[in-house]
């Protein structure tokens, strides 16, 4: 699929079939979050990669209502900041570097046919502790997000033009 069309087609799944997804589209999906770029390329960012249904299951109870598509997601990610790894002079570029990650990720899995959903949890601080709590996370890694993964129950391809021209000015306001 060509770039412009994987971005037009992408649309947020939250109900999955039970196939699972395979180990190759797994680091496929990884490969492309860590290729995307970050500040002074300090790539500032860890995965924790869940299929367990149980542990998808706390990881929603944890995330609260909105989480709920990872109870019958094929696989969840957490994407956490790495503080230690994070830019000195402004270490909350790390929340920027987390977001490009999942959104390359959610474009490679829909490339391969594989739906996703983006679940904030930062910078809602309850989400964050309760993930914390869930992983045993040292103290400088930070939950950013999950992501739930799994193949669409319905897919959709459509073509959305989502353009506005009300909201591009051109040399000045």
């Amino acid at each position: 699929m060509d770039t412009i069309k994987s971005i037009k087609t992408r649309k947020s799944v939250r109900e999955f079939t039970p196939r699972t997804i395979s180990e190759e589209d797994i680091h496929t999906i990884l490969t492309a979050g860590m290729s995307g770029p970050s500040c002074v390329n300090a790539r500032p960012w860890s995965f924790i990669v869940v299929t367990d249904k149980k542990k998808l299951n706390q990881m929603a109870d944890a995330n609260g209502g909105p989480a709920a598509p990872l109870r019958n997601a094929a696989m969840g990610i957490l994407v956490c900041g790495d503080l230690s790894r994070a830019f000195r002079p402004a270490p909350d570029y790390w929340v920027i570097d987390g977001a490009i990650a999942i959104q390359n990720m959610i474009l490679a899995a829909h490339d391969l046919g594989i739906g996703s959903v983006w679940l904030g949890t930062w910078p809602q601080m309850d989400r964050v502790k309760k993930q914390a709590e869930l992983f045993g996370l040292p103290e400088h890694i930070v939950p950013h997000s999950l992501v739930a993964f799994g193949y669409p129950r319905l897919e959709d391809l459509e073509e959305r033009e989502l353009y506005e021209e009300e909201k591009v000015h051109f040399e000045k306001w």
